[in-house]
């Protein structure tokens, strides 16, 4: 561990202005900080410039910030041997993955005390982004207004095409390159990216610690939750990607961050980076009608059923909970996360102010026959859009939560029957392809299936498909199930689960080696999926997407030509982005006020070793009650847990470093409040807050709980107020 002091300077915008305690709004990208950002941050209380954020020629803290699995959450690279800090349920699955009965680390936790002890992942990869080139004259020099949608779609795929092409063509370096649109496809950037997959686990706290208060505190404050876990990433001996080898070595970073060991205070300037999924802030006032009405409680409902049925069998079984526990998770994130989106936009009246936004942008287009031609078809097209669809959103969101993702057998039929096919080529080489693409599904798919209770979530959830959906938006099996098997959704899949190849892993490899397109037909899981799939892929008709599309492309261009001052940013789309705000306590209701940061004695005061989601470890209370915090304590010697700041995040921001003046790292985030739970449509800067971790009590596990000193070792800690030592001889007469 190297000891670094420095001191602290002060930006002069705090000696001339008082804390402002609202959330930042924005989702900034970073080839845009300079010109729009840079000021505004400078004079919020950022002590370094746009071009320490990200630069192409020379390391930058974007080369620290790393993309998890294609965008599922967000890491960063802290230390000089290619250590990585994410949250503990971004690791969930693999942690899961390592966990059995006799070893059971997601009870446990671990910590890997030297680098041999370090677990490969299966099938886990971290991207660096290497640059943002704008393409959007090159995407657009062929497309006309007068096209067509499908016309203009052609127009775009082709050039895409030759752009990749071209990118590619020229690459030396194994690359990646993809291409993202943004403000509905009135711009077009290539983002760049290298690839490692030598991934390691090296820590993770015990759930009681990185899932502490369970699904009862999640999205909520006040929150007492260590979410973090940590990995490594490995290379070639020249420091470039490799698969997985004994052989590889730690990678070495351009960067690493630094890790403050100051903590904050309200009013702190603090900033964000990360990849954020995905946003919906230009929503219509018809978008979220639909989604109150009849999206969101279908996905509620659905998910609550889906909930039920899983814990009913991993409370009864050790092995079914430790097989089904990051399904569970995942499953009752985002269940949760549509009970609060839609309390949100009630309680804030977010349609009126779409409503308002959408009258302003009508005056404003009837002011002059030239906006009237370029813009005036835009809202009717987006009303239309809603009209025609909101006979099939319910039926939608059923194929698709109940249907395709609600059972395991569904997801893994569509995946396999969609691959197969090319068993039955006459290329060798595709047959050979195959058989390896079919042998990896299986291998991640029984890992963790449990048949007796895939085969309730497929009962249960096929029975309310079929009694919720009217039979005119049902998929072509349940006519099936109506004439073969009496309407009974149990005696199919009493069949399916008998005679089906997929549900056992024996039937299923044995298939692989010997395919027969009859056999693949005829299988009752394949041709409930693919029905269920083909439903929900087909309820969309070409024309009302086109509405979509041209409707919210118009809306969303004249929106920004009508304010040309306002500094939009786009909706976010698994990019990586910016945003900051200052640390902020909060006002939920009428009487009550949030401090800004918890402490260890919120834990003691939760804990309840009754409730799974409130267990404290024997060991975790002695040292809470015993206050052993060490360094990791604050000025008035607590240990510090969470706080909140004032930043624009989303799902994908998941263990995202936040970073203080200086770009140093003191937290990582890991979730939102509840009370700003539409925060994804409308921004609400009174209440909108992230939830993060303190670096010092993810340090203080690590290092008094875990006893993991090695990793301790390896950082470079930040003490911005240098220590003094006094010499004590010299105090001897």
């Amino acid at each position: 561990m190297k000891r670094i002091n420095s001191i602290a300077l002060i930006a002069l915008a705090m000696v001339f202005f008082a804390p402002v305690f609202q959330a930042q709004e924005g989702m900034w990208l970073m080839h845009t900080l300079e010109e729009i950002n840079e000021e505004s941050m400078q004079n919020s209380g950022f002590r370094l410039t746009a071009d320490d954020i990200y630069d192409i020629n020379s390391a930058s803290i974007k080369d620290a910030v790393i993309r998890l699995n294609g965008g599922s959450c967000t890491a960063e690279v802290i230390s000089s041997q290619g250590l990585v800090l994410t949250n503990h349920h971004c690791s969930y699955g693999a942690i899961q993955g390592f966990s059995s009965p006799e070893h059971d680390y997601l009870t446990d936790g671990f910590f890997a005390l030297s680098q041999d002890e370090e677990m490969h992942i299966d099938g886990f990869e971290v991207s660096f982004l290497i640059r943002i080139d704008d393409i959007t004259d090159r995407v657009l020099a062929n497309v006309t207004s007068e096209m067509s949608e499908d016309e203009r779609n052609e127009a775009i795929k082709a050039a895409k095409g030759e752009i990749n092409t071209e990118y590619s063509d020229t690459d030396a370096h194994g690359y990646q390159y993809e291409i993202k649109g943004f403000y509905y496809d009135n711009e077009f950037y290539m983002f760049i990216y290298n690839t490692y997959n030598d991934i390691r686990l090296v820590g993770a706290p015990p759930e009681s610690v990185g899932k502490y208060g369970g699904d009862t505190d999640n999205w909520m404050w006040p929150r007492h939750t260590g979410d973090f876990s940590m990995l490594r990433i490995y290379a070639d001996e020249d420091n470039n990607p490799a698969e997985f080898a004994e052989t590889n070595v730690p990678y070495s970073p351009k960067r690493h961050l630094n890790i403050s060991m100051e903590g904050v205070n309200n009013g702190d300037f603090t900033m964000v980076m990360g990849y954020p999924g995905s946003t919906d802030r230009f929503l219509s006032s018809w978008g979220i009608e639909q989604a109150l009405s009849l999206h969101n409680p279908s996905v509620v409902d659905v998910r609550d059923l889906k909930l039920r049925t899983m814990k009913e069998h991993m409370d009864a079984d050790l092995g079914v909970r430790i097989q089904y526990a990051a399904k569970y998770a995942s499953t009752a994130n985002y269940w949760k996360y549509y009970i609060g989106q839609s309390k949100g936009l009630k309680a804030l009246d977010v349609q009126s102010q779409k409503e308002a936004i959408e009258q302003r942008f009508s005056n404003w287009v009837a002011s002059s026959t030239e906006l009237q031609a370029e813009y005036g078809e835009a809202l009717q097209l987006i009303e239309d859009y809603y009209s025609a669809t909101d006979a099939t959103a319910k039926a939608d969101a059923y194929a698709l939560e109940a249907g395709l993702i609600g059972s395991d057998i569904t997801l893994f039929a569509v995946r396999f029957g969609r691959t197969a096919p090319g068993l039955f080529s006459e290329d060798a080489d595709q047959v050979a392809s195959t058989k390896a693409r079919l042998s990896g599904l299986c291998d991640s798919f029984f890992k963790d299936y449990d048949m007796s209770t895939d085969r309730d979530l497929f009962t249960n959830l096929m029975s309310k498909y079929q009694a919720d959906i009217a039979p005119e938006h049902l998929p072509s099996f349940f006519s099936v199930v109506n004439k073969k098997y009496k309407g009974s959704i149990e005696r199919y899949a009493s069949k399916m689960y008998a005679k089906s190849f997929l549900v056992n892993e024996d039937a299923a490899r044995a298939f692989i080696e010997n395919p027969s397109e009859k056999a693949l037909n005829k299988d009752l899981a394949v041709s409930a999926a693919m029905s269920i799939l083909e439903t929900y892929f087909g309820s969309m008709e070409s024309d009302a997407q086109a509405k979509f599309d041209k409707g919210y492309r118009l809306f969303v261009k004249g929106l920004r030509e009508m304010r040309p001052n306002k500094a939009f940013y786009p909706d976010a789309n698994s990019t990586m982005r910016c945003t900051y705000g200052p640390v902020g306590d909060y006002s939920p209701a009428d009487a009550v006020q949030y401090d800004f940061a918890t402490t260890s004695d919120g834990i003691l005061q939760k804990m309840d070793n009754s409730d799974p989601e409130f267990v404290v470890p024997a060991r975790l209370e002695e040292l809470l009650v015993a206050r052993d915090f060490g360094q990791y304590a604050d000025e008035n010697g607590n240990l510090n847990i969470c706080f909140l700041h004032g930043t624009d995040i989303t799902g994908g921001n998941s263990g995202s470093p936040v970073m203080n003046a200086n770009g140093d790292l003191i937290g990582l985030a890991f979730d939102g409040n509840w009370e700003a739970m539409s925060g994804d449509i409308a921004f609400e800067s009174e209440l909108q807050r992230t939830i993060s971790v303190d670096i010092r009590y993810v340090l203080w596990i690590v290092d008094k709980f875990a006893g993991a000193t090695n990793i301790i070792e390896e950082l470079d800690l930040i003490y911005e107020t240098p220590e003094v030592v006094v010499p004590t001889e010299e105090l001897v007469d």
